[in-house]
């Protein structure tokens, strides 16, 4: 089993300090070494994973990974590259469904589940079936060992108001004005780091499986 080499987090340290296209042209063996440890780090990763979650036997390691090239069209950073690796292990990459997904860099690592910012057809389908089954979806985020790493949902981007087609006195109305429905662990450098992360990380991932399990029902 391959663990993730601490030369992954130097690289990023490095292209932090120095993030422009003439550093990143003389060291990109730097980049592709520690590409390929990740890509190594994934395929140990999901091979895991798969044992609570089929679906994820059919991703490819290299794929759901993205591109460290940054897209500068519509961003004032203009800075070339990004400053982390991340991968996409069913979430992200214009799913829209509810999945995983892994954010390595340094002192800001984590991991996380759920459905990000989906179209607004999901999104109403998703709020239908919290408004329905609200008691189903508090058992499964009030479970104890769920609770003691997600205590609770993301708030970002929030709306101040029951969204449009749901009573106001909804008991689910605080969950119904989420517009992404996602858990964030955050990682210790020395966590990811450890031999045993691959084990650790699944077993906090299969924790995230009911959740998504739960947003996914609409589209069964």
């Amino acid at each position: 089993m391959t663990g993730l080499s601490p030369k992954v987090f130097d690289f990023l340290k490095e292209i932090t300090e120095n993030n422009t296209r003439e550093w990143f042209t003389e060291h990109k063996n730097l980049y592709l070494e520690s590409q390929e440890n990740v890509i190594l780090f994934l395929e140990d990763l999901i091979k895991e994973m798969s044992e609570f979650d089929q679906q994820l036997g059919k991703i490819e390691a290299k794929k759901a990974l993205f591109r460290i090239y940054r897209d500068t069209r519509f961003s004032k950073d203009k800075t070339p590259y990004k400053t982390n690796f991340g991968a996409s292990l069913g979430m992200g990459k214009g799913s829209q469904k509810g999945g995983y997904y892994l954010h390595l860099e340094p002192g800001k690592s984590f991991i996380a589940g759920g459905i990000y910012m989906p179209e607004s057809s999901v999104l109403k389908e998703v709020r239908k079936e919290i408004s329905l089954y609200g008691e189903d979806f508090i058992k499964i985020i009030n479970s104890k060992d769920f609770k003691k790493y997600f205590p609770e949902l993301d708030q970002d981007d929030k709306l101040k108001k029951i969204p449009q087609g749901f009573e106001k006195e909804d008991p689910m109305a605080e969950y119904l004005k989420l517009k992404s429905f996602i858990v964030v662990y955050n990682l210790k450098d020395e966590e990811i780091l450890d031999k045993h992360a691959v084990q650790k990380l699944t077993k906090i991932f299969k924790l995230m499986k009911p959740f998504n399990d739960f947003l996914n029902t609409p589209f069964l």
